[in-house]
């Protein structure tokens, strides 16, 4: 799981609850990382890899879009590693962990380990934050028609540069002035918790906001079309609009139980004595989220590749082939058609007339077609190889 305790843990001076929690069943603990980390993992990369039985098609233009949901997935994969690696030697050698709660200036591989398992963990989730802030983006970007394969690398700059630049910034304040005397008191960790839990919020805050935006450009874009609001439209725009409301509540599901957890933390930090009876329930529930975050934040991999595509089945073919990106086959229906052509017959330039509106409606395909994957199942499936739909 990704907690900024795990790296308040790496202090020989750690805070009594940092302490509560981290010594709260830790074979246990590890052992409900390990198994939600591994199955997020398998499942994954099973949602991932090319299935028996889809016909290949020819691969349509790529999208920035497409780019993302791929590196979202990958940093879930790498930070489900960490998870597993780091949780595997807490249960093998207990006693390697056990240095580190005693100043041993002789031996700082335990406290290296510590530091290093816990930021790659909190870094690769941090930049699967900031990659899911810039899909959110990106979609809106699309539909406006403002966006493109070249905007991908300012992506880049803005993820990376961001995640290492807070996660640096949080472990330097909080190992101040070492990391064998760390800074006693919550001071000196708020701008490590600040740094960490940044980007989550910026995700539950600003992503609905963007979402809502982009489903309502859709609607505008779809109208735009033909001048009017079809059935067919009105259900594509209602897919787009599910689809943003799954990634959201899957996002809510793996990562609120880290605010109320850490919520809770803090309460208990305030506190004179954290082992007062009063404060039982608050303990209580401090340990069950502890353990609930165990569970959820490893399976975000998993969910999110069920909210990005759906279920893709179990029949894996290992064949290597160039195959289709599911979410841009509505693409290629429409490339070298005139689906739409202009409402006005202007009696001069008609051929410039119809030119103009093929174009726009090329556009507006691949806009809509990079919202929309993930669709490919059962009547859906159907509907998409209809005639009507194939103008879609």
């Amino acid at each position: 799981m990704a907690s900024p305790r795990l790296e308040t843990y790496c202090c020989p001076n750690r805070d009594a609850a940092t302490q509560l929690v981290m010594n709260f069943q830790p074979e246990v603990f590890s052992g409900v990382c390990i198994g939600s980390a591994s199955i997020s993992l398998l499942l994954t990369i099973l949602q991932l890899l090319p299935k028996k039985g889809q016909s290949p098609r020819k691969m349509p233009k790529a999208s920035s879009s497409s780019t993302i949901l791929l590196l979202i997935s990958i940093c879930d994969i790498l930070g489900g590693l960490g998870i597993i690696f780091r949780s595997s030697v807490w249960i093998g050698f207990p006693g390697f962990i056990a240095n580190i709660s005693v100043v041993n200036r002789t031996d700082m591989w335990p406290s290296a380990f510590c530091v290093g398992s816990a930021m790659w963990i909190q870094l690769l989730y941090s930049a699967g934050f900031w990659w899911l802030f810039c899909y959110a983006v990106d979609s809106y970007l699309v539909v406006r028609r403002s966006a493109g394969l070249s905007t991908i690398v300012l992506y880049h700059m803005m993820t990376w540069g961001l995640a290492v630049m807070l996660c640096v910034e949080g472990i330097t304040l909080l190992y101040y002035p070492s990391l064998s005397s760390c800074e006693n008191g919550v001071e000196h960790a708020i701008p490590h918790y600040i740094t960490t839990y940044a980007p989550l919020l910026l995700v539950l805050v600003v992503n609905p906001i963007l979402f809502r935006r982009t489903v309502s450009a859709v609607a505008s874009l779809l109208k735009g079309r033909q001048g009017i609001y079809t059935e067919n439209e009105r259900r594509l725009g209602t897919e787009i609009q599910i689809r943003f409301f799954k990634i959201m509540l899957v996002f809510v599901i793996c990562w609120s139980s880290n605010i109320v957890n850490e919520s809770l933390l803090f309460y208990l930090e305030m506190q004179p004595d954290i082992n007062e009876m009063p404060l039982k329930n608050m303990r209580s529930a401090a340990l069950i989220t502890w353990i609930i975050m165990g569970v959820l934040n490893p399976m975000q991999g998993f969910l999110f590749t069920l909210a990005f595509y759906g279920w893709t089945g179990w029949r894996v073919d290992l064949k290597w082939r160039k195959r289709e990106i599911p979410w841009e086959s509505l693409s290629s229906s429409t490339a070298g058609e005139n689906t739409y052509p202009s409402p006005v017959n202007y009696q001069s330039n008609i051929h410039d007339s119809k030119k103009i509106s093929t174009t726009d409606s090329q556009q507006t395909d691949e806009a809509i077609s990079m919202l929309s994957e993930g669709n490919t199942s059962g009547d859906d499936r159907a509907t998409r190889s209809s005639p009507i739909y194939q103008g879609w």
